[in-house]
């Protein structure tokens, strides 16, 4: 009985995929291809859902939050007591009589009153301090960009190598196929056979790496952009090729330092540390508390009030505002090492992009031509005797490693700007 089920269960949900399959088929539908993701749509998108700067974003909150906080003022103080009360009868007199005239109830309210303006001068600080905060995500957004156009690079050169590795391959493998034919009418020795057939292996690892480095990439992108925005089985599109640029180094070098913004960050940091000061100080300043109360004592009604005031003679904040004080050189100091980090990292970027340029040039300038001619001569050479197996052998490795190089080098290229982008701190280059 159960086997008969299985079958029943088996045939019917062959017959449910048949349907579906021939409803496409009759309605002209076909599967949908792979989501493709430009590298705009990429920034964007991580921009959006990357997990890590949604959480970083959350900073700004909590310190707009703490400005709230800053800004409140202190809450008076409510006060009562009632004393001299009998724990047996009174002699003498009836309990009414005696709690009327001979305990004592105290009812009052006090507040405290700061003075030197210690909430202007906290909310001023706590502003400050989200200011800080603000340019820092803003900081981590510029990162992440840069981490999403190294990633999508990757994703093209493996996909670039992918492409070529298996067009060696199939070129290989015809090689193989005559190499083999050649062999069986005895045109060709065995052990000519086994030196091409031990270089084909070469190519097929090629391809496997390929298909991994790709897999991987996508993977780590993904991850980037936030898992759950996109597809399983996404893919990248755009030009994967070397495009000249001409850009001036004092340009992009004017450009960082009013885009960047953790050297902002750091101009922030000078703000906020003379907010700190003048925080510090004015937490100098002795508060005043006042009170007033209201006292039944022995049948009589009074209202009384008070004023105390600490003496500042020990303590008047001295070290908090020399401490303050030093935080300001610091931030002074960090802001010098960022405006001149800033300038090293344009240049940095700007000469390894200059560099990668070059490379790529050299490859376009004929390079690629020659080396594709080369084989070609070759390989038309030997299959008519007049080369030998080992120069064939080693002109395909030299065509190979060539085509990898200079896929390699677009791929350095392309990385080199995003570095320039991440650098100037806009993906706007003048």
């Amino acid at each position: 009985m159960s086997t008969k089920r299985f079958r029943l269960r088996s045939w019917t949900a062959f017959a449910a995929l048949a349907c579906a399959l021939f409803s496409q088929v009759a309605l002209g539908q076909t599967p949908a291809p792979p989501v493709a993701i430009t590298l705009d749509q990429a920034v964007e998108m991580a921009l959006q859902h990357n997990h890590n700067l949604l959480a970083a974003r959350t900073t700004i909150l909590q310190n707009q939050a703490q400005e709230i906080t800053a800004n409140l003022r202190p809450n008076p103080t409510l006060f009562t007591d009632w004393e001299y009360l009998p724990i047996s009868h009174p002699i003498g007199t009836t309990i009414p009589d005696y709690l009327q005239g001979s305990t004592e109830g105290d009812l009052g309210v006090s507040y405290l009153f700061e003075r030197g303006k210690k909430r202007q001068h906290r909310l001023q600080a706590a502003q400050d301090a989200t200011a800080v905060t603000r340019s820092l995500v803003s900081d981590n957004e510029r990162g992440l960009t840069f981490q999403v156009g190294q990633l999508f690079v990757n994703v093209q050169i493996a996909d670039a190598t992918l492409v070529a590795s298996r067009q060696l391959l199939k070129s290989f493998q015809n090689t193989v196929d005559i190499s083999e034919s050649a062999n069986k009418n005895g045109s060709m020795s065995e052990i000519d056979l086994l030196k091409i057939k031990l270089q084909l292996l070469q190519f097929v690892q090629d391809v496997e790496a390929a298909i991994l480095a790709k897999a991987q990439a996508l993977s780590d992108l993904r991850q980037l952009l936030g898992y759950e925005s996109v597809p399983s089985d996404y893919d990248v599109t755009g030009p994967f090729d070397y495009q000249p640029l001409h850009l001036s180094l004092l340009d992009l070098q004017a450009k960082a330092l009013a885009n960047r913004p953790d050297l902002r960050a750091a101009d922030q940091g000078i703000t906020a540390a003379n907010s700190q000061i003048g925080l510090a100080k004015a937490d100098g300043k002795v508060d005043v508390t006042g009170s007033l109360n209201y006292s039944h004592v022995n049948g009589i009604n009074a209202f009384s009030w008070a004023v105390s005031v600490p003496i500042p003679v020990f303590n008047r904040n001295q070290g908090e505002i020399l401490r303050t004080q030093h935080a300001l050189t610091q931030a002074q100091q960090q802001e010098q090492a960022t405006h001149g980090q800033v300038l090293t990292d344009v240049r940095d970027a700007y000469e390894a992009l200059e560099s990668s340029a070059r490379i790529a040039k050299y490859f376009k300038s004929g390079y690629l031509d020659m080396n594709q001619k080369s084989r070609d001569i070759t390989e038309y050479a030997y299959r008519r005797g007049a080369a030998s197996l080992l120069d064939f052998l080693d002109a395909e490795r030299t065509y190979r490693s060539t085509l990898l190089a200079w896929r390699q080098a677009i791929a350095a290229y392309l990385t080199a700007l995003e570095q320039l982008r991440e650098a100037v701190g806009t993906r706007s280059l003048p």
